[in-house]
């Protein structure tokens, strides 16, 4: 291959990588709207922002800008083809000069939520936060979702569920909020009845006849094991 032939192939590679990138970062930021936009908070000295919605109080590195290698432990995801990775709560697509952060988009599923998130109720639901992205529980893990309704005006945590009188005791172990108790408890709950038919809000449990003590026994152990896998002693 000669010297101009190989100029044009690696212009042509770099069309390419920009033209990938383009695509990523119109599928990931292009939603957002004025009121989902990350207010610019103070910026530290590495550049880092300080996102401080909802008090969330961590800094993230601006959407945009520009790696030219990923983080050690980041967790590679898939998305109609495109590929993102994600560690600490910032997400990187490949970019023209290694990797850019960028927003994940809608209908993305994470088995975990990031290190350092903040819980709010929403309509009656729980959402988590961290560097302008919301999440919600999903079929093995958390989904990336639009800003919701009312999305700057969170409510308070709901009362507990309605007890029968040999409930379950729990004690957060790990400095849990009041807000992410509830909304692991809420998390749990709907697990739990899943697995064993049994409601406890409901009369009888909700259970077929002769089945409730079996039932109910079902609930109170796949309730105790989803909590104490989030951190929380049940007796």
């Amino acid at each position: 291959m000669n010297r101009q032939s190989t100029i044009v192939t690696l212009a042509a590679a770099v069309v390419a990588v920009m033209g990938l990138y383009a695509a990523t970062c119109a599928n990931a930021e292009g939603r957002e709207h004025a009121g989902e936009v990350r207010g610019l908070g103070h910026v530290d000295g590495r550049g880092q922002v300080l996102d401080n919605r909802y008090n969330h109080g961590h800094y993230y590195p601006a959407f945009g800008a520009h790696f030219r290698s990923l983080p050690e432990g980041y967790r590679p995801y898939y998305f109609r083809g495109s590929p993102f990775y994600f560690y600490g709560g910032i997400w990187y697509a490949p970019g023209p000069f290694g990797f850019a952060v960028v927003r994940p988009p809608f209908g993305l599923v994470v088995s975990v939520l990031p290190p350092y998130y903040t819980t709010l109720w929403l309509g009656g639901m729980p959402y988590y936060y961290a560097d302008n992205v919301y999440y919600t529980a999903a079929p093995g893990g958390y989904v990336v979702v639009d800003a919701p309704v009312n999305a700057d005006q969170p409510g308070a945590p709901p009362e507990p569920l309605a007890r029968a009188p040999d409930d379950l005791i729990v004690y957060p172990k790990n400095g849990q909020t009041k807000e992410q108790q509830a909304a692991d408890d809420y998390e749990c709950h709907n697990w739990a009845k899943g697995q064993s038919g049994f409601d406890p809000t409901q009369t009888n449990g909700g259970a077929a006849p002769g089945t409730m003590q079996r039932a109910r026994s079902g609930y109170d152990r796949a309730k105790s094991a989803c909590l104490q896998a989030r951190g929380y002693e049940v007796k």
